[in-house]
């Protein structure tokens, strides 16, 4: 049945629903076997109660969010360290420019720097 107008009554639905709800799906037997199952499935008590804590090392860890986070964590840190060590002239540059930080070190006082003469 295809619906084209949504005022038409729909009296075809109400009768399916109401013949499912006159029959019983589960006899008492069969639901008998599924809860003795799932019982049996279940872990006991001296189960639950032996498995040791998880220690603090596995506690962070998945409190970061498990080992492919600490994946993509160690390798964002590790490119990081990567640019702070070596960082590629064009970033010094655009950062000197973009900050406006122009610095001039003078070495030492006079001609004389390190033993050296200027000349």
């Amino acid at each position: 049945m295809m619906m084209t107008r949504p005022d038409m009554p729909m009296t075809e639905l109400d009768d399916l629903f109401a013949q499912a709800r006159a029959v019983d799906p589960v006899d008492d037997a069969f639901m008998a076997r599924m809860l003795a199952d799932a019982y049996d499935a279940q872990p006991s008590a001296a189960q639950v109660i032996a498995q040791p804590a998880p220690g603090l090392w596995a506690r962070l860890i998945d409190g970061l969010g498990g080992w492919p986070a600490l994946g993509g964590l160690s390798a964002a840190a590790a490119a990081g360290v990567w640019l702070g060590v070596m960082p590629p002239v064009a970033l010094v540059d655009w950062a000197g420019q973009t900050l406006g930080l122009t610095e001039t070190v003078t070495l030492g006082v006079g001609g004389d720097v390190f033993g050296l003469t200027e000349g």
